[in-house]
């Protein structure tokens, strides 16, 4: 399958790449839109990458302003713009993920760091058990339910395409503990969660119970990370509503720290799989 990429960041290295392209000519952003005959406005949503889509033509007049010459350079950049407007895969899923999509982001992550405290995180879910997540013991209609373990399904392919991310997850033991979905669901959930500690790319730790305090008791969150050095780290926090996203610096600074604590509290990747299979076994034996 081909490797999906991300729309929103695409337009996110866009804007960071014009914004540095008018400082490396030496105009402020007051006289670039003068000079392009734009509202300072506009200029402003471009850099900021409040616009999905920037045509070819005001394309060619910044790169233009900005004296952008090299024919290599300015076809990356447009490349940039198309790929911004490619709808992902995601995007037939709106209502499950909303606009700004944690799989808009996943699609170009290199890496990512996740802690969970509840439950099994959604990248290492069977589809039985993120239906009886979803489920939630109330009554859902069906066809939501349906519609949203989909979704989460398909999440999953950036853990086995060519070139797949890295995922480094922190799970507390509570997550292995709670009992959703029935016997047979909670089986299958862990060989599944031990099929997957083996593939190389996938490290899985066991926060125990007899840790006790940690820094990571707060809410479960995940860091990503990409390639380009232009696209930063971000963090995601999921919500009854959907998630937040944080990209200022201290915060994706003081959640890495939080990450790196958990993971040094946390059992080995071996001893964690063990944990695992003990925590199988008992489930077998009931």
């Amino acid at each position: 399958m081909q490797r999906s990429h991300s729309p929103t960041l695409r337009r996110r290295r866009l804007s960071a790449e014009l914004k540095r392209a008018r400082e490396e000519a030496n105009i402020t952003s007051t006289n670039a839109a003068r000079l392009l005959g734009w509202a300072a406005g506009k200029l402003s949503m471009i850099e900021n990458a409040e616009i999905q889509k920037v045509k070819a033509d005001d394309l060619n007049k910044m790169l233009d302003l900005y004296q952008v010459t090299d024919p290599d350079k300015r076809e990356a950049l447009h490349a940039l713009a198309r790929d911004a407007k490619v709808r992902g895969w995601w995007s037939k899923y709106r209502e499950v993920f909303g606009p700004q999509s944690l799989p808009d982001f996943e699609a170009e992550a290199s890496t990512i760091r996740t802690f969970e405290s509840s439950v099994i995180p959604g990248l290492l879910q069977t589809p039985e058990y993120a239906h009886a997540v979803f489920q939630g013991g109330r009554y859902t209609g069906a066809e939501e339910i349906e519609r949203r373990t989909q979704a989460r399904m398909a999440r999953r392919e950036i853990l086995t395409r060519f070139n797949p991310t890295k995922l480094r997850v922190v799970l507390d033991e509570a997550a292995l503990r709670r009992f959703i979905g029935g016997p047979e669901v909670m089986v299958e959930q862990m060989r599944h969660l031990l099929h997957m500690a083996k593939l190389p790319n996938i490290d899985l730790q066991v926060l125990l119970f007899s840790t006790g305090a940690h820094n990571a008791l707060i809410a479960p969150f995940s860091i990503l990370e990409f390639p380009e050095p232009l696209d930063l780290p971000i963090v995601f926090i999921e919500t009854a509503t959907g998630g937040l996203f944080l990209e200022e610096a201290d915060e994706v600074e003081q959640h890495t720290v939080t990450f790196s604590d958990a993971q040094g509290s946390a059992m080995s990747t071996a001893q964690s799989a063990k944990f695992i299979a003990d925590v199988l076994k008992s489930l077998e034996s009931d």
